[in-house]
């Protein structure tokens, strides 16, 4: 995540943040790893079971989910654990509701929607 940006400034740097949630939310597949961690925290090679790539395709949509902040990963013994974060998306919140027309981000009515897009007990979907 972007976490220092002394040379664009606050606005700058909250419009890095943005754009790098934005951009990682606008991938299916991110989106549905995000969905599968809403759950539980998750092993890498748990995430990337139900998708039809490889694990290293599935860590490349890992690393684009932890630089935005959107998820965190820690390594316990030999596994390598994601975890959402759950103000991951309060910045993004917080600039829709901006525009009036957007309510606050709550994860519970992220879970709902992503629910919806996915379909209850849809396999996630399987882009690369």
């Amino acid at each position: 995540m972007v976490d220092d940006c002394p040379a664009t400034g606050q606005s700058g740097c909250m419009d890095a943040r943005l754009d790098m949630v934005f951009s990682a939310l606008a991938d299916p597949t991110r989106r549905s790893i995000l969905a599968m961690l809403l759950e539980d925290d998750m092993a890498v090679t748990d995430v990337a079971e139900p998708f039809d790539m490889s694990l290293a395709a599935i860590s490349k949509h890992l690393v684009i989910l932890t630089k935005a902040g959107l998820i965190s990963q820690e390594k316990r013994g030999r596994v390598k654990w994601c975890k959402l974060e759950p103000d991951a998306l309060r910045d993004a919140s917080i600039w829709m509701q901006g525009f009036g027309q957007f309510e606050a981000v709550n994860l519970d009515a992220f879970e709902r929607f992503l629910t919806d897009e996915l379909g209850e007990g849809d396999e996630p979907s399987l882009h690369p």
